[in-house]
């Protein structure tokens, strides 16, 4: 049933030949029959077959057969058969990959390769090769799992990864490199260039002189934050990281891989907190400003009332003590005053967590009418309302009565001479932005000569004895606390209007 080449005289010089052949190729070498009726027979085998499946020597072809079909795995058994009597049918070349349980090597895996051939008595004979190929399964299995994980934490990472082939000008994205750029894995975007079109204009010159510098050798790798157009016409910030993996004999770069993070959130987190230190230190040269005014004004007060007290001292009479206790009840007076309009300041400008509520205009428009309503009967005041009642801003309620009430009194307290005042309040979009407007028929103010004093403490433009300079200020510093602005344009002679621009986008 072995082939022995050395029992044949006449062809000893080629069985040599052939026998030292055979005991160089680790594989399995055979040669067997299937005959009509379904019975098997191994004219030619090599001794291998004890190797390989460490059997016993074995007489017959049906207990070879029968031990061979056991040694397979179970689970392969069944897709062995069926392949080979598909090759035997069809007349095609039989390959099958399948594993073996060999009692001291474990399991195995194995790989058989034949090519069938018709016999005239109508038999299929089978010449092939049967090798142990367990050591490249293990490498696929190893590469496998490789790549599914290395496929895993693409999935999982928000990174997306690209490779650039230099020589050839093409480039690989994966798909999370597709995704923040909002396209499909089917969209076509594959050249290096798409990429650099798509750069923000003002990023560009960083974005190349940072890859450069690593092309040049200068810096192990790149990294580069810069904006990038989307699909869908809007810029996202990326973080963009490569490294050169392959350069030719002078150093020029071959291949290029890297990542690409959308770090959008990250960026608009650092603009909030640019804005929040920006606000911090204007809220700081405010407070150091206004430390030197609050200092200037209490040791004013405190000079009047030593002062006083010194008067009453130097007075013997009893009218005379009244007199200057008087002074000194008003002097007290107006510091108790100072003292809470600089409450109130400090107040606003400390507090950073501001409530802030959609609010009807109107409704706080009507509230306040109500609480001068008095004010405005007494002066002949004619209120002009605009405003549609479903207009809405953002803002903190008590700030929004507070702006409406100091705005409205000023219109009125600095009505013209000759004629009764008319404040109109009117709202409108202007340049994406919710803008209030109140305007008044009043006396104006000379903005060339008073403009940049205008939200200035205790700044006054007109002779009132009433006239503090305090109202303005608290106002001005209410809405930039809520992110507005205001605007004032005004004639003297004519009126004011005055423009409250709100954060909130149309």
């Amino acid at each position: 049933m072995i082939f022995n080449p050395s029992e044949i005289d006449y062809c000893q010089n080629a069985n040599d030949f052939f026998t030292k052949l055979f005991h160089e190729i680790p594989d399995l070498i055979f040669q067997f029959i299937i005959a009509p009726d379904n019975t098997y027979s191994f004219p030619f085998l090599s001794k291998e077959v004890y190797e390989v499946f460490e059997f016993s020597v074995v007489e017959n072809s049906a207990d070879l057969k029968r031990h061979v079909y056991e040694s397979i795995h179970e689970a392969d058994q069944y897709s062995f058969l069926q392949s080979l009597v598909f090759s035997q049918k069809n007349l095609v070349k039989w390959q099958q990959e399948f594993r073996v349980l060999i009692p001291n090597k474990g399991l195995r895996w194995f790989k058989v390769s034949s090519k069938p051939e018709l016999l005239a008595d109508g038999s299929v004979a089978f010449y092939g090769r049967i090798s142990d190929i367990t050591t490249l399964k293990n490498q696929e299995i190893k590469l496998r799992i490789s790549e599914e994980r290395f496929q895993f934490a693409l999935e999982a990472s928000t990174a997306g990864v690209w490779d650039w082939d230099i020589r050839t000008n093409a480039v690989f994205y994966s798909s999370q490199s597709m995704k923040i750029l909002d396209l499909e894995e089917k969209d076509i975007f594959d050249n290096p260039q798409r990429w650099d079109e798509i750069v923000h204009p003002d990023d560009l010159e960083k974005y190349y002189s940072d890859i450069n510098e690593h092309f040049e050798n200068k810096i192990p790798f790149y990294q580069n934050y810069h904006r990038v157009l989307t699909s869908g016409g809007k810029y996202k910030w990326i973080l963009d990281k490569g490294k050169v993996i392959e350069r030719d004999t002078d150093g020029k770069p071959l291949r290029v891989i890297g990542t690409h993070t959308d770090v959008s959130v990250q960026k608009e987190k650092e603009k909030e907190l640019t804005e929040t230190m920006e606000l911090i230190g204007q809220q700081n040269r405010r407070l150091l400003n206004f430390s030197h005014i609050v200092s200037h004004n209490l040791n004013t007060q405190a000079g009047n009332i030593k002062s006083i007290l010194d008067f009453i001292d130097d007075e013997d009479t009893l009218e005379d003590h009244k007199e200057m206790l008087s002074h000194l009840r008003t002097v007290s007076n107006d510091l108790n005053d100072t003292i809470a309009n600089l409450t109130q300041i400090v107040a606003i400008q400390n507090d950073l967590n501001i409530e802030v509520k959609p609010l009807l205009l109107n409704v706080y428009i009507k509230k306040t009418m109500t609480i001068i309503s008095s004010y405005v009967e007494n002066h002949n005041a004619t209120i002009i309302n605009t405003i549609s009642d479903d207009a809405v801003v953002n803002f903190n309620p008590a700030y929004l009565e507070s702006v409406l009430l100091n705005f409205t009194t000023n219109a009125i307290k600095y009505a013209h001479p000759e004629r009764y005042p008319i404040i109109e309040f009117g709202f409108a979009i202007e340049n994406g932005r919710k803008v209030l407007t109140i305007s008044d028929n009043g006396l104006g103010i000379d903005l060339d000569r008073h403009g940049e004093l205008l939200f200035g403490l205790y700044k006054t433009f007109h002779k009132r004895q009433d006239a503090q300079g305090i109202g303005l200020y608290i106002t001005k510093n209410q809405i930039e606390a809520m992110k507005g602005k205001v605007v004032v344009s005004s004639k003297v002679g004519e009126g004011t209007t005055v423009k409250i621009v709100f954060k909130d986008a149309n």
